[in-house]
């Protein structure tokens, strides 16, 4: 009680400093400011806002679209089973990915994970940060055509699962020492339900196919199967998928979720364009990153990502903000786009913090016995800061190798 009425108190406090607005209300005013601000007359700041708003909506609308549409009806699907526990920890990577969401892929997953939530937990946070076609996919889009062109997916799908394996790992260990779980936490399940796991990540192995075929085949000249072998095709056909296996009376229920979630996010994710395209009209951003400039770039783009993460909380708001206003940094530095997608990635990472709705999912479930605040945040907090730190040092190891 003494930490929620601190923490309460601390709130109240900056609220009288610092207006409570939503991210893409922050994002308008500052876009305005800084236009009006530096002197441009209206008119440029209207068609420069309206160039920057539009610029990647619709490549965000063929990913998010069916990518909600996916998390909402696998979230509708019972996949207890007596050996869910152990597979739901190490299945949760590809479950944080597949449904673009580590809150969906733990709400999911959780009923079976038992003992293993906070592992299930971890793993969902990693691999919806670093697999494809979730982090990895959303920050190329975001970053725009100079990265998406120049980095096949194959190349990005390749690179986040050997960033995944140490990454997970290492938020699998802390969880093992910084937390024991009470033995009651533990549900058994019913020997009827061991197929609904397998069933559940169909999606994702049809996914994942079509992709390793489509990195194999390259373009075929047709339309349509050029399509389904890309990820946008992919992703559509892993949502549909799902949605058969939905019973047709919550199939409507699903893609108005997913209408409802992808509108909110496009709306900040056009915000958080605009705000990057008049900043590079009035940044010589150029300049203030050496061309080259290499791991010292890297380091930048993970620290402005952490800013982002740290004042957002939102993992998913996090990728909309800051790729658009990182990618005339990657395009000026000439850094290799594939490790600055994952910088940005990475930097994402830090933290698990109580402005996370992850943070309050994980937190009343699989730490419910957990009695002090404190400890938890330092328990999901810590974690997810190793995890950040083991992919960074990774990384930065094989570009300097590399190099």
């Amino acid at each position: 009680m003494t930490d929620a009425a601190t923490t309460h108190a601390e709130t109240s406090s900056r609220s009288h400093w610092v207006p409570d607005l939503p991210l893409v209300v922050w994002m308008v005013v500052l876009t305005l400011i800084l236009g009006l601000g530096s002197g441009m007359a209206s008119a440029d700041l209207v068609a420069a806002y309206n160039v920057g708003f539009g610029r990647a909506l619709g490549e965000f609308a063929l990913i998010l679209l069916p990518s909600f549409t996916l998390a909402a009806a696998l979230s509708r699907q019972n996949v207890a089973s007596e050996a869910a526990g152990r597979a739901t920890a190490f299945a949760s990577p590809v479950a944080g990915a597949g449904m673009i969401c580590p809150d969906t892929a733990y709400a999911a997953l959780s009923p079976a994970a038992g003992r293993y939530k906070l592992e299930l937990a971890f793993g969902a946070y990693a691999g919806f940060k670093l697999l494809y076609p979730a982090g990895p996919l959303i920050v190329a889009a975001g970053l725009g055509a100079a990265v998406t062109e120049a980095v096949p997916p194959i190349t990005l799908l390749l690179a986040g699962v050997m960033l995944t394996v140490p990454v997970w790992m290492a938020g699998v260990i802390w969880a093992r020492f910084a937390y024991k779980p009470a033995e009651s936490g533990f549900v058994a399940a019913t020997e009827q339900k061991k197929a609904g796991l397998f069933l559940t990540f169909a999606p994702f192995s049809v996914m994942a196919a079509l992709l390793l075929v489509g990195g194999v085949v390259g373009q075929t000249g047709n339309g349509i199967i050029d399509f389904l072998l890309m990820p946008k095709g992919a992703l559509l056909c892993a949502a549909i998928l799902a949605l058969l296996q939905t019973p047709v009376t919550a199939r409507r229920e699903c893609l108005d979720s997913a209408v409802r979630r992808t509108g909110s996010l496009l709306l900040v994710i056009g915000a958080a364009s605009a705000f990057g395209g008049v900043l590079t009209m009035l940044v010589p951003l150029d300049r203030l990153v050496p061309n080259g400039s290499g791991l010292v770039t890297l380091l930048a783009l993970f620290a402005l990502t952490v800013i982002f993460k740290l004042a957002q909380g939102s993992s998913m708001a996090t990728f909309a903000a800051v790729a658009p206003v990182a990618a005339p940094i990657v395009v000026a530095s000439g850094a290799e786009p594939v490790a600055a997608v994952f910088a940005i990635c990475l930097g994402s990472f830090i933290a698990i913090l109580p402005n996370d709705s992850y943070y309050w999912l994980v937190r009343r479930d699989a730490l419910e016995h957990e009695t002090s605040e404190a400890r938890a945040i330092r328990i999901l907090t810590g974690g997810a800061v190793l995890q950040a730190c083991v992919g960074l040092a990774l990384l930065l190891a094989v570009v300097a190798l590399w190099a």
